[in-house]
């Protein structure tokens, strides 16, 4: 459910922040930390746990007043993000995910403000949506990004699935969203009107690679059948259908340049489109790959 919320009070310029434990999980991403970082002052408490960076993430983390914890994954679950609700001592249940390369602007903090004034909400979690950014450019349309990271860790976790010894993800779980626990199912789960900004295609050589690997864990998933259901009923049987498609890379530029009017962004929204097409023969010739 859409909450109606409006998103023109700010109230983070109160001296009481935001109630809510923000996790920005990291290896090796000096170059956006301190940028991301910068956006969450609103909120009581920012931990950022590192893998074994190499680089200056920890040091300006902590310069910037962010907490910081070490995570070495051993090679089973709980992954990175679940072990943050299970094993940190937090100052709050409600967490909000933000990846290093996400910004989170002032409107979806706000936001959060307001739903947070007074009381906890009734939701057991938020989906929250971000415009992509490509080629430096904001793309107002075609697709966005849509993910339950803004959640209630008494009432949502992430599932376990059977991709231990995949290529592709290692210590993070993948792409498919957390779910409500059992008992919880009446909570329901809101969407956040404001909208992030996801800081996707600022290197291409990074975006590929990346995606290479996304691309090898996807075909392990299919071939597994491992897939967890989305919490949302209706999102669960667009993806299980989208998977059943023929020509999956043509629906899928289709669906971001024409369906969601990707072509208003001009030259920046056809190259977005046109690497959602590329994922998808990367998926395409791992499957072809891993059947040979």
């Amino acid at each position: 459910m859409q909450r109606n919320n409006t998103c023109c009070n700010t109230l983070t310029d109160e001296p009481h922040r935001i109630p809510v434990t923000v996790i920005v999980v990291t290896k090796n991403e000096e170059a956006r930390i301190a940028q991301c970082l910068e956006a969450l002052s609103g909120f009581d408490e920012i931990v950022v746990v590192d893998s074994s960076s190499d680089d200056a993430t920890c040091a300006i983390a902590r310069e910037m007043g962010a907490r910081v914890e070490d995570f070495v994954w051993n090679g089973a679950y709980p992954k990175k993000r679940q072990w943050c609700l299970d094993h940190l001592t937090l100052a709050h249940d409600w967490v909000f995910f933000v990846d290093a390369d996400e910004i989170v602007t002032v409107d979806v903090v706000n936001e959060i403000a307001v739903i947070f004034n007074g009381s906890e909400p009734d939701e057991a979690g938020f989906f929250v949506r971000a415009n992509y950014i490509w080629n430096g450019k904001m793309l107002r349309h075609g697709l966005m990004n849509s993910k339950l990271v803004l959640l209630d860790r008494t009432r949502v976790e992430f599932p376990v699935v059977d991709d231990i010894g995949l290529d592709g993800m290692g210590e993070i779980e993948g792409h498919y969203q957390p779910v409500v626990k059992a008992g919880n199912a009446a909570a329901g789960i809101g969407v956040l009107r404001a909208k992030m900004l996801h800081n996707a295609g600022d290197d291409m050589a990074a975006w590929m690679a990346r995606h290479m690997r996304y691309a090898q864990w996807e075909v392990g998933m299919n071939a597994r059948r491992a897939w967890p259901s989305d919490p949302v009923v209706w999102r669960a049987f667009l993806k299980r259908f989208f998977r059943t498609l023929p020509m999956r890379g043509v629906a899928a530029f289709l669906h971001c340049y024409v369906l969601k009017i990707g072509f208003l962004d001009g030259a920046a929204g056809f190259d977005f489109a046109r690497s959602r097409a590329r994922y998808y023969a990367m998926i395409s010739a791992a499957s072809k790959t891993n059947k040979d």
